[in-house]
């Protein structure tokens, strides 16, 4: 009885020892992906900095020419990029009010409302959106995103809008992905088949949207290193125009799962 006790006794510990691995090995993956940051800090300061001076300089041109749309559409930019998302949805909602022709083509407002928290009216955009361009996947992805948020994912899936033409690479498979046909790595091996891994540009998007995949099905840990691999990007980092814009979405989306506190047990959406 005495040796059939410290066997038990032993392999409890092991047992025990064994789930501490695993915990620490999880906290150890997290801290890796969000330990070191992706680009560097100073480059990350002066870019914030000009950001903000930008927006003071904007502040006292519009004091003076209020109903200039595209002063409000520069200033509602930096607000987003600076993550003062209830002022960027201020600046492009007084867009559409000054020039109801910008509403529909308005794809920003939806991120803009995606990171206000405000997922309904994003979801509504990215509708809006799809009967201006019926051909951008990337605009069906941002609203099952939101939807996801207020649906749940089933549903989200169910909702998903349905797109014919061909669109530019990586979308078709990653608009796949979202749907639940094709895995993450599946994905990845589609894109290494087709052989357009050497893109910087198709590995950007890749990234960021496998990433965004995998924080909705609850995988924290490789939704960070995605992320973090889009935001280390350096084609995204000197993009212009909308590629720069999702850059910044992609820093956003980033810094905002990093700063979750660290769960052994992250909760996908249902």
């Amino acid at each position: 009885m005495i040796f059939l006790f410290g066997i038990s006794a032993r392999l409890a510990k092991v047992s025990a020892m064994h789930r501490i691995a695993s915990l620490l090995l999880l906290i150890a993956t997290v801290a890796t992906a969000a330990g070191e940051p992706p680009i560097p800090q100073a480059e990350r300061t002066q870019m914030l900095a000009a950001f903000s001076s930008q927006i003071a300089v904007l502040d006292q041109v519009l004091a003076a020419a209020p109903r200039d749309v595209a002063l409000h559409s520069r200033r509602g930019d930096r607000h987003l990029f600076l993550g003062h998302f209830a002022p960027a949805v201020a600046d492009f909602e007084r867009m559409i009010l000054l020039d109801p022709a910008q509403d529909a083509p308005h794809w920003r407002l939806g991120i803009a409302y995606y990171f206000a928290g405000q997922f309904d009216k994003s979801a509504k955009q990215f509708e809006k959106y799809h009967a201006y361009d019926g051909g951008d996947r990337e605009n069906g992805i941002w609203k099952f995103l939101a939807d996801c948020k207020v649906l749940g994912l089933k549903p989200a899936r169910a909702a998903m809008l349905e797109y014919r033409r061909f669109d530019r690479e990586p979308f078709p498979d990653l608009y796949a992905m979202f749907a639940g046909t094709k895995s993450t790595e599946a994905f990845f091996a589609g894109i290494r088949t087709r052989k357009v891994t050497d893109s910087q540009q198709v590995m950007f998007f890749a990234n960021y949207y496998a990433g965004l995949n995998e924080e909705i099905l609850g995988n924290r840990a490789r939704a960070l290193s995605l992320l973090r691999e889009a935001v280390a990007s350096p084609w995204g980092r000197t993009a212009e125009g909308g590629p720069a814009y999702m850059w910044q979405a992609a820093r956003l989306h980033y810094e905002q799962l990093a700063a979750l506190p660290v769960s052994p047990a992250t909760v996908p959406l249902h």
